[in-house]
């Protein structure tokens, strides 16, 4: 294939054609002594001094490494203060403490309980995480199963789960790739590689009007329109009420490449749809790799934005924790879709 060829595909569906990423393979599990490095990254190895990237400032970043075989994975993160956990497609999570000089310390490794045995990978794909910054609760969104599962505020011990009537017929390498709990209790729902029928173009997002594992109505369903491509990969609230949606695509020659946009969910009816509107892209020459997480937080007056990568155990990719200003009179959308596009 020559460099002109260039191709793309859910990189899920890539993955399972190799034998090491199918999920059947045995499950690493974090060992109990923690350890962890954080290395600085810089932006843009052409040119150290750049630090604007679309509408997001470049405020640091670091490399995670560790001893510890199973160290990596991660697909979804949760940032509340100054505290960090991320969450791999294994069910392994690591949480640590870190400031504004991006060292952590206070580092733990635990094991997600979560459906089967948890013997083979397949048994934890967990790819997505939301939480209720009020009583702490977080829901985990499973690969494979197409389930959601919530727990307790230390991702200790499961409470409810659910398998939604309405994900049943999502691959199981398409599940629930992104969820958010909105600050008014709905929850949406991204599947990474489900179409409406009759838009190839979209992906299906489903709108819970409640906890999922509890309430008995059915999600509303609207269409998410990516970048042409690209796959969403996770999501989070602005504190003005829109999304951050984080999305990647796996091509060649450029391998990984992301692009993070910015949607309008509210009022978009059951069956409408809603496209990206780009705000920053990742690939050569800036910081490009298998960005899954996302995550946004506030200092101040400011808007952080938060982005992780799967390294998916691989010696070319990394473990990567970046952190950005979102440049708000930048961070335009349009406005929401009111039927089906």
């Amino acid at each position: 294939m020559t460099a002109a060829m260039r191709f793309a595909m859910p990189f899920s569906v890539l993955l399972m054609l190799t034998p090491t990423a199918s999920g059947i393979e045995p499950r690493g599990v974090l060992g109990e002594r923690a350890e962890m490095r954080a290395t600085p990254v810089t932006l843009d190895a052409t040119d150290p001094a750049r630090r604007q990237v679309g509408a997001l400032t470049w405020l640091g970043g670091v490399a995670l490494t560790s001893s510890d075989p199973a160290f990596g994975g991660f697909s979804a993160m949760r940032v509340i203060g100054d505290r960090f956990t991320l969450l791999s497609d294994g069910g392994n999570i690591v949480e640590f403490r870190m400031g504004a000089d991006l060292r952590p310390h206070d580092l733990r490794f635990a094991d997600l309980p979560g459906p089967g045995t948890g013997a083979i990978k397949r048994h934890r794909d967990s790819e997505s995480l939301a939480w209720d910054p009020v009583t702490g609760r977080a829901w985990v969104g499973f690969e494979n199963r197409n389930a959601i599962w919530r727990y307790d505020a230390g991702l200790a011990r499961a409470e409810r789960r659910i398998q939604p009537a309405a994900m049943a017929d999502w691959s199981i390498a398409g599940g629930a790739e992104a969820m958010v709990r909105l600050r008014d209790g709905q929850f949406i729902v991204f599947s990474e590689t489900a179409r409406p029928k009759g838009q190839p173009a979209a992906r299906i997002v489903l709108r819970f009007a409640g906890d999922p594992t509890e309430t008995r109505l059915a999600p509303a369903a609207f269409a998410y329109v990516p970048p042409a491509g690209y796959d969403p990969t996770d999501a989070a609230e602005l504190p003005d009420g829109r999304l951050l949606v984080l999305n990647r695509r796996l091509s060649l020659p450029g391998l990984f490449t992301a692009r993070l946009c910015v949607i309008d969910v509210r009022g978009i009816p059951d069956g409408g749809s809603v496209r990206c509107a780009e705000l920053a892209s990742f690939e050569r020459p800036l910081l490009h790799d298998n960005f899954e997480a996302l995550a946004v937080t506030r200092e101040g007056a400011d808007t952080i934005v938060w982005i992780a990568s799967d390294d998916n155990g691989e010696f070319w990719e990394q473990s990567l924790l970046l952190k950005f200003r979102l440049d708000a009179g930048q961070a335009k959308s349009p406005p929401p879709a009111k039927g089906t596009g």
